[in-house]
């Protein structure tokens, strides 16, 4: 097995140990991450992943890699995890590198620990990434750091993580769980609405659509109630999801 999974506290972790490819992900591997990252959403209230061996993820294993097949299947399995309706962390140590790269900014959040390197070296091989991963590292480092990146394969560090708001936490796998379990804690429908929201792009009506429905049922949920109640009560809520 390739990934491992644990749960606990309605947090899942996921690992993923291929050390002796620095974690890089073959075929079989992607399958394993894909059926963990599904069975993550139907149990957990958050998600960590990770990497065994002080290294999240150095790309793909391009010794096994021939065709762009590879990459289709890799953009469905992106789009899962970033899509999840559950918080998603990434907790980064050593190589983020290429394929370790889209896994990050599929995550919600990021947490570095000071030995992490980042890299899209896609100009280094003579290939390219999707479109969606293009702008989610767009996005989550700045147009910046994106194009330092993949247009001249530049390596940047954690203290740019920080820097550039890359990372949201400096800290290793156990800051990861506790962002996590603070996480889990809170209301659920808002956090998967609110992920809606903010993938939504003005000129995509069907996304602000969804992101409207997801308002509505918020504003007339238990959740709400539970939530006020709480307040009033001054104690901890304890959400349900409805």
């Amino acid at each position: 097995m390739a990934i491992h999974s644990r749960t606990s506290d309605r947090v899942t972790v996921l690992t993923i140990d291929r050390t002796e490819r620095r974690n890089a992900l073959n075929h079989d591997a992607l399958e394993e991450l894909d059926d963990a990252i599904a069975a993550a959403v139907e149990s957990s209230r958050a998600l960590v992943i990770t990497g065994e061996g002080g290294h999240f993820c150095a790309g793909a294993d391009l010794t096994e890699l021939e065709d762009v097949g590879f990459t289709d299947r890799l953009a469905e399995v992106l789009a899962r995890l970033a899509q999840a309706p559950i918080t998603t962390v990434a907790a980064i140590s050593g190589s983020c590198m290429g394929l370790g790269m889209q896994l990050a900014v599929s995550c919600d959040l990021r947490v570095v620990t000071d030995d992490a390197r980042f890299a899209v070296p896609v100009a280094k091989l003579g290939l390219m990434v999707n479109h969606w991963t293009l702008e989610r590292v767009t996005r989550f480092w700045g147009e910046g750091a994106a194009r330092h990146m993949v247009l001249t394969g530049t390596v940047l560090t954690a203290d740019d993580a920080w820097r550039l708001g890359f990372s949201q936490v400096r800290g290793d796998l156990d800051a990861a769980l506790e962002l996590a379990a603070r996480a889990a804690d809170l209301a659920p429908m808002t956090q998967a609405g609110s992920k809606l929201g903010f993938d939504a792009h003005g000129g995509d009506h069907a996304e602000v659509a969804r992101y409207e429905a997801a308002f509505a049922e918020a504003w007339s949920s238990d959740d709400l109630t539970e939530g006020r109640s709480a307040f009033r009560e001054r104690r901890t809520p304890q959400f349900q999801g409805r």
